[in-house]
């Protein structure tokens, strides 16, 4: 009987183990903005930022507090981790200096819950 109500309960906490390690799925979106020129040629240094618009019951949107901005590297890109999918806009700034002007980029990304997108933004 002993041997029994120890199979079993060896049974019931491998289950548990098991089956509680499964359920922990990655949720984790990633989202990779490459900044271009008009050229093709990776633009470095551009703020990036990633934001959300919402509709409002009187059609128009306002710009939701979800929000996240950083830098693009040598390469042009730039990764954001968010936790929970959604649809970002996003606006690329670099500030040139010669010429002294301003270069902007503009586009939208959806991200899936546990995949990662990529979206590459040209600034002119």
């Amino acid at each position: 009987m002993k041997q029994i109500a120890i199979i079993l309960a060896g049974f019931l906490i491998s289950t548990f183990a098991l089956t509680n390690i499964s359920c922990q799925k990655n949720t984790d979106c990633v989202a990779t903005i490459n900044c271009v020129d008009s050229l093709g040629l990776p633009v470095d240094n551009a703020a990036v930022l990633l934001y959300a618009t919402i509709k409002t019951s009187s059609g128009g949107t306002v710009t939701a507090d979800l929000k996240a901005n950083a830098v693009t590297d040598a390469g042009g890109s730039v990764k954001f981790t968010f936790k929970l999918p959604a649809i970002y806009d996003i606006r690329a700034t670099r500030v040139l200096t010669a010429p002294s002007k301003t270069i902007v980029g503009t586009g939208i990304i959806k991200l899936e819950e546990g995949k990662g997108a990529e979206k590459t933004v040209t600034l002119k």
